[in-house]
């Protein structure tokens, strides 16, 4: 069962690869099929990347230590590549605005490819591992990751496309729109993400916050997001300045997530 995950896992990576090649080519030959085409492949991979994680959880009770596919940088970066893949799509299924695919779809393909460079093996979990919080914590922040990620692609399709030059053409009044949206869903989701994070670390180390790395900057990222927000609500900040915001706070996301993994703290368990 743990083989078939990991093969199912390196389809599932190219299949991301093919559905943003469609995808961009849909957005530079503007042929509707390939759109569609895009569309339908990405939710056919986006159910077998849902099979592969539950046939590793259902192996890792095969091996004798059962556990939610979660608890390292591999199967991390497989949730977030699923996480990435889901959000989008249901952002497309809203806004029915497929050219965003051919800058949101590759970002689950690189974090699929990264994965495939580490050791799928599943292992028994550290002690510290060993709490329901932590698939609660673990869930709810890289569905945040995923919506701060989804923003930053329609950020950067904002300004790369001349959108901040006509900001009440209808193009871009979806897009900052967009923008705004889904920084909000993540917003709320890292906010959860830290409060379950701080009740896992109270039953796992006897205090809910230590300024540990990862926590500073979880921190650090969640206060750029919130000073996004500010500057929408009581700022009118909107188009590009808005954009820009939301690149440099994904940017906060990555260091969070990768940055801080090598350095020394509670946290470099993630890099196993």
């Amino acid at each position: 069962m743990e083989s078939a995950s990991n093969f199912i896992i390196v389809l599932v990576t190219f299949a991301y690869l093919a559905s943003s090649v469609l995808y961009i080519c849909h957005w530079v030959m503007k042929i509707g099929f390939l759109g569609a085409a895009a569309t339908w492949l990405s939710w056919l991979t986006l159910g077998g990347h849902s099979a592969a994680i539950l046939l590793r959880w259902l192996a890792s009770y095969q091996v004798g230590h059962g556990h939610a596919p979660l608890s390292n940088l591999f199967e991390s970066l497989i949730f977030f590549g699923w996480a990435l893949a889901l959000v989008y799509l249901l952002v497309e299924r809203a806004s029915k605005f497929k050219h965003l695919g051919a800058l949101a779809l590759p970002l689950a393909f690189f974090a699929m490819l990264y994965a495939l460079r580490l050791d799928p093996a599943i292992k028994p979990l550290l002690p510290a591992l060993q709490s329901n919080w932590l698939i609660a914590h673990v869930i709810t922040c890289f569905l945040g990751y995923a919506g701060f990620g989804v923003s930053c692609a329609l950020s950067l399709m904002y300004l790369f496309t001349g959108q901040h030059r006509e900001q009440n053409a209808p193009r871009a009044l979806l897009l900052d729109d967009l923008i705004y949206q889904t920084v909000v869903v993540g917003f709320i989701m890292l906010t959860a993400g830290i409060v379950t994070g701080a009740i896992w670390a109270e039953s796992a180390w006897g205090r809910y916050w230590g300024w540990d790395p990862k926590e500073t900057w979880s921190l650090i990222t969640w206060l750029v997001y919130a000073a996004l927000l500010h500057a929408r609500f009581l700022r009118g900040w909107e188009g590009r300045r808005l954009a820009v915001l939301s690149v440099v706070g994904f940017g906060c996301v990555l260091f969070t997530y990768f940055g801080v993994n090598y350095l020394p703290g509670l946290h470099s368990y993630a890099t196993m």
